[in-house]
């Protein structure tokens, strides 16, 4: 099988959105997303306006790459600058899109649980595959060619956050050579999402 990594373009909205979702809802019935956004339509319409906003939020389409098996796309691996794409970025993105987020849910659950993340890092997110196409490959080159990015770029380190209690996508940065550096237990996260919380992984290249 012959995978191709390309770097994703304003046209692959609609495939990024569909991954974008899939990879905040990570088997649960909701993600973060859905406290922004109302409707399954309406989460996939913004996320795709929020891949192609001015501002270039961790969404933005030009964070990401994307795998192609015979000329469909598969697979996609979002790698963004914390330093650039700021909390203050994606409100003014969703702002750009018509959504005021400031007070809403997703914000204070990213104030009770999230990490204080190096800013001198590269951060990994939306490592996603479709459905017939795991563990064939995709992840892996998709990693290998974000790394290369990376370190031309002067970053040595990769941090990824992954829920605990996703074991198969934990398994699959595992295998990447992620290992655990932090776990945050939170009782809002628990209440929204049924998990417990976050765990932190970081990779040194």
């Amino acid at each position: 099988m012959s995978i191709k990594i390309r770097k994703a373009l304003s046209s692959d909205a609609s495939f990024l959105a569909q991954m974008i979702l899939k990879s905040s809802r990570a088997g649960k019935k909701i993600g973060m997303f859905d406290l922004i956004f109302t409707t399954d339509e309406d989460v996939l319409n913004n996320l795709e306006k929020l891949t192609n906003t001015t501002a270039k939020n961790s969404c933005h389409f030009s964070n990401f790459l994307i795998a192609h098996v015979n000329g469909k796309s598969v697979g996609t691996l979002c790698s963004y600058e914390p330093r650039i794409a700021t909390r203050e970025v994606f409100l003014e993105a969703l702002s750009e899109i018509g959504v005021d987020a400031k007070d809403n849910e997703f914000i204070k659950i990213l104030d009770a649980c999230d990490f204080n993340l190096n800013t001198r890092t590269l951060v990994f997110d939306v490592m996603e595959e479709l459905d017939g196409f795991l563990d064939v490959g995709i992840l892996k080159n998709l990693m290998q060619k974000s790394l290369l990015t990376a370190r031309l770029k002067g970053y040595r380190i990769a941090q990824t956050m992954v829920e605990i209690g996703s074991l198969d996508t934990l398994l699959d940065y595992k295998k990447l050579g992620f290992k655990e550096v932090e776990t945050k237990e939170c009782d809002l996260y628990r209440e929204k999402f049924g998990r417990a919380g976050l765990v932190l992984l970081a990779y040194k290249f």
